[in-house]
């Protein structure tokens, strides 16, 4: 738990979409441990994410609900449970979002005059819809409330289109990729969604920024791994914990001037 009151995120609820994938579990991990009250919404087994903070001491505030993003009455069940326990949230980091797997069906990672318009629908409801929903009723319950941070996370990916070169080792070796339209699609989106939201509640005393990680390591392929760290200033993907300190700060009163706006953490990548 820091000892800066600036940063201080003690005694806050604040809610995470997709809090059992990797960057949203590194979210949620960062503000516990400096004391946040912290409720996950996912789409798994609400016990299954459960069980991936096991090694969290059973007493932390911390509380799992199963949410399918796209429904609003599923998000505000999770919300009156939230509200039950904690009262009304903090804060809200909207980390759930799906992408084409490297090893989805061809149709999804072959070219885009193809790409199919159901893998479209599917990707766009998620991350985009999905994030409207959460800011409509979270967000919402914190106007109302005259304070409140929202944090939307996008990705470079929605500010620059995808470099196919990095790929250029798959279709070496015969394989028809491309990285998909739909995600670089939905994630510029959620930065005018953020602006738009930013303008709105802004006297309400709900903040909205967006944060835009770079790539994260994940155990990707040497070759793609090789061909990002050349791409990048610093030479290499994030690690996993590598966003936890803009999540801080965007959630604290450190950032309290600080609405409409995009923190960029990409290890340069921007930059070229």
């Amino acid at each position: 738990m820091t000892a800066d009151p600036l940063f201080a995120l003690a005694d806050r609820t604040i809610v995470v979409t997709g809090g059992g994938g990797k960057l949203g579990g590194q979210f949620a991990r960062a503000l516990l441990a400096r004391g946040a009250r912290v409720a996950v919404l996912d789409a798994t087994d609400a016990t299954a994410v459960r069980d991936r903070y096991a090694d969290q001491d059973a007493r932390s505030p911390l509380r799992c609900f199963q949410v399918d993003v796209t429904d609003r009455d599923s998000i505000l069940a999770a919300l009156r449970g939230v509200e039950t326990e904690w009262g009304t949230p903090h804060g809200l980091i909207n980390a759930a979002a799906i992408d084409a797997p490297p090893d989805a069906p061809p149709e999804e990672n072959g070219p885009f005059e193809t790409y199919p318009a159901a893998s479209f629908d599917r990707i766009m409801a998620v991350n985009v819809k999905g994030t409207m929903l959460c800011c409509q009723a979270i967000g919402d319950a914190m106007a109302k409330a005259g304070r409140g941070s929202i944090v939307n996370i996008c990705s470079t990916y929605g500010l620059l289109s995808p470099d196919q070169s990095l790929y250029d080792y798959r279709r070496d070796r015969g394989e028809t990729f491309f990285k998909p339209v739909t995600y670089s699609a939905s994630k510029s989106a959620i930065l005018n969604l953020t602006r738009y939201l930013a303008t709105y509640w802004a006297k309400q005393g709900v903040r909205v920024n967006t944060l835009t990680p770079g790539g994260v390591f994940a155990n990707q392929e040497r070759d793609f791994l090789e061909g990002y760290a050349r791409r990048t200033p610093m030479g290499r993907m994030a690690r996993e914990d590598e966003m936890n300190g803009g999540v801080i700060f965007l959630m604290s009163d450190a950032s309290s001037y600080m609405t409409g706006a995009n923190l960029v953490i990409d290890g340069g990548w921007t930059a070229w």
